[in-house]
Parts: C-alpha cells; structure tokens; sequence
C-alpha cells in the first residue's frame, strides 16, 4: 500500500475511501475494516473524519478524488440513501479518468441483487425513487443517521 510519501506525487490524500450506509455497517463490519487497514499503515477516509460543520457533499466528493482505492459496501440499506447512490457515480468517474481502484464489498446482500435492483436492496431503491418523485427532499447522508 502506498506511504505517506508515495501517495503525494499522485495528489493521492488517502490510500482508501469508504462508501457504506452508516445504520447497515458503521458500527460493526465498516469500522472494524478501517481498523483493520488502519493497523496496516493504510489511510482510510470515512465519513467519521468529517469536523461537525462541514459541508458534505464537497468533502465527501473531494475525499473520493484524493483516494487511491475506494472500497464500496453494498447493503440491505444502501440504495435507500440518495448520497450512496451519488457516491458510486463519482467513484466511478475516478475510476475511468484517473485509474482509481474500486473494491465492491456485499455485505449481507448479493451481488446479483444489488446488479438488478432485487430483493431487500432493490425495494429501498424503489423507495428512495418513490420519496423523490413525489418530494424534493434533501439527500441523506451515506456514513449518517438516516
């Protein structure tokens, strides 16, 4: 994994960023991977690093831009966030312009449900598609409460 040193000739400010809905994994599974890799020498960004009054979605968008690797934990819950459903587009974007490694994580769902929008995953998509058509709510938080 990249140093410290070898991750500024490439504007790299994190080795990883992690996208996961917070309620699904935040306290468990996401966290204790961050450890994990943390314990490694490996600079992980997740929301937790965050200072309370930070605009998100530019911290978030630039922290995905500064990342070597982004690792995606799909869950029960994922789609059901607005910010989860952004997330994977920018991570994406980096992925085609810049080479960025992307690592998808199923946590308790399966890769044919999150691909086709089934089951569990695919009714929270179905929700959020649901609340948008009829509201204008503001996004909600990926890593946050909702």
């Amino acid at each position: 994994m990249a140093s410290s040193s070898s991750r500024q000739p490439y504007g790299w400010k994190y080795d990883v960023f992690m996208s996961f809905r917070g309620p699904d994994t935040r306290h468990g599974f996401t966290t204790d991977l961050r450890h994990a890799l943390s314990n490694k020498g490996i600079m992980t960004f997740m929301d937790t690093r965050l200072e309370k009054g930070t605009p998100l979605e530019p911290a978030l968008l630039g922290a995905i831009e500064r990342s070597w690797i982004s690792i995606v934990v799909f869950s029960l819950n994922y789609a059901g966030s607005r910010w989860c459903l952004d997330e994977p587009l920018k991570i994406m974007e980096c992925h085609r312009n810049n080479a960025q490694v992307v690592v998808p994580i199923f946590y308790c769902v399966e890769p044919f449900h999150v691909r086709h929008q089934r089951g569990a995953f695919g009714d929270g998509y179905k929700r959020l598609a649901a609340v948008e058509r009829n509201h204008s709510d503001p996004k909600v938080s990926c890593g946050g409460p909702g």
